[in-house]
Parts: C-alpha cells; sequence; structure tokens
C-alpha cells in the first residue's frame, strides 16, 4: 500500500515535470515563430521606407529641376527687358542730344536778333528825338508847353462834364419833387405791381450733352423735320455747347416745341413715331397750364363767374407780350388799378375788376383771327354773355368809342399807368438793333479801331483796338472822344460804358 502511494505520488510528480517541460518547448516554439514574423515585418518596413526615400529624393529632384527651369525662364525675360530699356534709355539720350543741339542753335539766333533789335531800338530813339525837335520847331511848342496845353484842354472837358452832371442832378432833384406831388397814384401803382417779362421769339433747351444734337437731327434730318413740321417752329442747332434753340413768332408752338423737345430728351428714344407722340402730350400739358393760369388769374383779381372758354383766353395771354409786357401780367394789373379806382369812388369793385381783366382778352387770338385786338375782344364778350358794360369798357379802353359808363373811363386810367410804369415796356425790336448798330458804326469809325461789340442790351460798348496804332496813354483819349461822339449823334436810356481793350500778342512755333 505504501509502494503503490508513492508510485503514484512519483507519477504525479514526473507528469507534472512532464506537463512543464511540454509547455516550456510549446511557449519557446511560439516566442521564436513570433520573432522571426517580427523581424519580416521589420524588413518589410525597411524595403518600403527606402521605396518612399528613393520617390521622395525623386520628386524632390524633379521639383528642384522645374524650380531651376522657371528661374533661367524670368532670368532670361528680365534680362531681354533690361536689354529692351537700355535701348529706349540710349534713344532717348541721343533725341536729348539731338534738341539740346537744336535749343543752342535757336538761343544762339535768339541772341542776335535780340542783338540786331538792341540796334533798331537805339536808332528808333534818336529818331524820335530828332522828330521830336522837328514838332516842337513847326509847333513853336516845347514838349513842357504841349504837355501843359493838352491837360488844360482835358481840364475844360472835365468841367464840362461836371456842369452836364450838375444839370443831371439837378433835374433828378425836380423829379423827385413831382413825384411826391403825385403820391396817391404811386401808392396806387406801388400796392398793385407786377413782374415784367421781356418780349422774345426764341427758348432756349439745355441738353445733357452735345451728343443729344445728333439724335435731335436724326438720319438725314428726318427728326428735326417731323419736329419742325409737327410744331411749326424752327430748330437752330449750331456751335452753342449743350444747347438747342427754338425760333418762333408763335409763343405757344414755341412752348410746345420746347415741352415736346424736353420729354424726348428725357424719354431718350427720338425718332418720327416718338416725337409725333410727345408733341400731342405736350399740347395737352400747355393746355392744362393755360387752364391753370386763367383760373390762377381769376383767383388772384377776385372775378368769379367767367365762362370756362374766357378762362382759356385769358391763360393764353401768358404767352403773348405788348411792346415787352406780358399782357396776362398787364391785364391782371389793370384789374386791381381799376378796382382801387372803383373802390375809392364807392362803385362796384367787382364789377371794375372784371372790366380791367377782360380788357385786352383779344389779344389771345388777335394772331389767329382777322382784325384788330379790340374788335375780337367785343365779339369774344358778346359770344359768352358778357354785360353791356364790359363790352363798352373793352371797346373804349384806346379811345375807339365813347365810353357809356364811369366803368370804361376807369379801365382806360388804369391801361395808361400799366403801361406807363418806368420799366414796364420795351422798345422794339428794330429800334433796338438799330441802336446797337449804330453803336457800333460810331466806334468803327475812330481810327486805331480793329472792332466794336455792343454788349448788354446796349449798356457797354465794348471796343478792341489795334495795338500797334493806339498805345495805352492814347486809350484814355480816345473813350473820352468815342463817349463825346455817342452823347452828340444818339438818344439812349440810362448810361453807356465806353470798354476800351488793347492786347499785344507774342506768337512763336515750336518745331
Amino acid at each position: 500500500m505504501t509502494k503503490t502511494i508513492i508510485f503514484v505520488i512519483m507519477g504525479v510528480i514526473l507528469g507534472i515535470i512532464i506537463g512543464f517541460l511540454s509547455r516550456k518547448y510549446i511557449a519557446e516554439a511560439k516566442i521564436g515563430s513570433a520573432e522571426d514574423r517580427a523581424g519580416k515585418i521589420v524588413d518589410d518596413a525597411k524595403k518600403e521606407a527606402e521605396n518612399k526615400k528613393k520617390e521622395i529624393l525623386l520628386e524632390a529632384k524633379e521639383e528642384s529641376i522645374k524650380t531651376k527651369n522657371e528661374l533661367e525662364k524670368e532670368v532670361r525675360e528680365r534680362r531681354n527687358e533690361l536689354q529692351r530699356t537700355e535701348r529706349r534709355l540710349i534713344q532717348k539720350e541721343e533725341t536729348l542730344d539731338r534738341k539740346a543741339d537744336s535749343y543752342e542753335r535757336k538761343e544762339e539766333i535768339l541772341n542776335k536778333k535780340i542783338e540786331d533789335i538792341e540796334v533798331l531800338k537805339a536808332e528808333i530813339e534818336k529818331i524820335s528825338a530828332k522828330e521830336l525837335l522837328e514838332l516842337e520847331k513847326i509847333s513853336g511848342l516845347t514838349c513842357e508847353e504841349a504837355k501843359n496845353y493838352l491837360l488844360a484842354k482835358i481840364e475844360d472837358e472835365v468841367k464840362h462834364e461836371a456842369t452836364v452832371m450838375i444839370k443831371d442832378i439837378e433835374s433828378k432833384a425836380k423829379l423827385e419833387a413831382e413825384k411826391r406831388s403825385r403820391e396817391i397814384v404811386a401808392n396806387a401803382i406801388q400796392r398793385c405791381a407786377v413782374d415784367h417779362v421781356t418780349e422774345t421769339t426764341v427758348s432756349v433747351v439745355q441738353l445733357p450733352n452735345d451728343e443729344m444734337k445728333g439724335r435731335i437731327i436724326g438720319r438725314e434730318g428726318r427728326n428735326i423735320r417731323a419736329l419742325e413740321t409737327l410744331t411749326g417752329i424752327d430748330l437752330i442747332i449750331d456751335d452753342t455747347p449743350e444747347a438747342v434753340i427754338l425760333s418762333g413768332f408763335d409763343p405757344i408752338r414755341r412752348e410746345i416745341a420746347r415741352v415736346a423737345l424736353e420729354k424726348l430728351i428725357v424719354d431718350g428714344r427720338v425718332h418720327p413715331t416718338r416725337i409725333e407722340e410727345m408733341v400731342e402730350k405736350a399740347k395737352k400739358e400747355v393746355e392744362t397750364i393755360i387752364r391753370d393760369e386763367g383760373e390762377a388769374a381769376t383767383f388772384e383779381t377776385g372775378v368769379n363767374g367767367l365762362h370756362p372758354e374766357l378762362v382759356r383766353y385769358l391763360g393764353k395771354l401768358k404767352y403773348r407780350t405788348s411792346y415787352g409786357q406780358n399782357v396776362l401780367k398787364h391785364s391782371i394789373e389793370v384789374s386791381h388799378l381799376t378796382g382801387l379806382m372803383a373802390a375809392e369812388l364807392g362803385l362796384d369793385v367787382n364789377l371794375a375788376k372784371r372790366a380791367g381783366l377782360l380788357h385786352d382778352i383779344g389779344k389771345s387770338v388777335d394772331h389767329e383771327v382777322e382784325g384788330s385786338h379790340i374788335s375780337i375782344g367785343v365779339q369774344l364778350c358778346r359770344k359768352f354773355k358778357e354785360s353791356d358794360i364790359i363790352i363798352n369798357a373793352v371797346e373804349a379802353h384806346h379811345g375807339d368809342v365813347d365810353p357809356t359808363s364811369i366803368y370804361a373811363v376807369l379801365v382806360q386810367a388804369a391801361d395808361a399807368i400799366s403801361a406807363a410804369r418806368p420799366g414796364a415796356r420795351r422798345e422794339t425790336l428794330e429800334s433796338y438793333i438799330k441802336r446797337l448798330e449804330k453803336l457800333e458804326e460810331i466806334a468803327d469809325n475812330f481810327k486805331g479801331v480793329e472792332k466794336s461789340f455792343a454788349i448788354q442790351a446796349g449798356r457797354e460798348l465794348r471796343i478792341v483796338v489795334i495795338p500797334e496804332a493806339v498805345t495805352d496813354e492814347d486809350m484814355t483819349l480816345l473813350a473820352r472822344e468815342i463817349s463825346k461822339k455817342i452823347e452828340e449823334e444818339l438818344e439812349y436810356p440810362g448810361q453807356i460804358k465806353v470798354n476800351l481793350i488793347r492786347e499785344t500778342r507774342a506768337v512763336d512755333y515750336a518745331k
């Protein structure tokens, strides 16, 4: 039994030893296999790293070669550019050298001319001194005596002018006294003073640019012909920058043409069909303005109950002038004056204002209907059922028939006051043009005058003199002589400024 136990124990121990040894052998075999795999992985990694290294080196080499080629190309281009710049600089240097030589030659020529001029100047001074002595011998006066004689003559002229000024001041004082003696009439006129519009036959339309002129003219002039045909107004397209001039004696047609042209400029589409549309729109717009102006006139004067057509005819007076005075403004002023005088006399103010407002109604269509503006106005008043008092006031306001009521007399007086207001009416275009032409003619007849221009409506005469014929010292005397000639030969309001211009020019040419 004991032996059996011993054998069992020894068997167990032997099994344990054998198991331990077998496990050790298996573990060692696994470790060896793992080391082999690890070595293989390391070798593969080294090979892959070598391949990557070669690829990177190859790419770096290619990039280096590419960069080198680009740098070489840029260097070549810069070198070529420097060579071109160098050639240009050399050419400029040669040009500058040639110009410098040319300037030196010109300077030599100028110096020689200056020397010649100095010689001529000395000769002229000798001749001038000799001639001065001759003049002194001929006149029997020395230079100083001649100067004193001229000064004495100028002094006499100044005294004469002072006398004229004194008389002018005295005349103004008398006029002032006369104005004060008519204080009542002056106050009445002042209370209803209105603006005055000068007579004109042209209108100016501003353009955004000069290119618009070509579009207004159109191909072969079709646009401008269409506009002139539809409006009856002449279009003047000249060298005036950014402007077109509309010329015509009918102010309503001219206004229609102006409105239509401004609409075409804003629209930008300029062709015959569009022109026709815009002219129609302009006619409607001007008709609206006419009615609005007529209603504004009746509202301003307080005249109510007028026939709508009479209101329309009143509005048309906005575009009519008489001796430069706007007829609508004149009619409103006459209405106010008639009303003021009627109030002072205790009469019907509304009836008086109505007669004053309608007295020139015939002028709205006197260029369209045969007859004087008085006969036309009477016909219109009868047509639209105005009273006999109004009709007689219209018919008698110029004294063609006898007045039958005090209202007609008041209209006559108010019409005369409005027309006689200082500055209310201008001289006619014909006499105005003749006066300007006469002014220029007087100046042109003087020796040494090259050209004269009457400007600022004849209030200034600008004269260009020949610098070789008139010296700076002569200009004062010449201006005085021209002024005296104008005073002797012309009648004119106010005063005329005589302005002389002497200009010396030096001209040369760069070659």
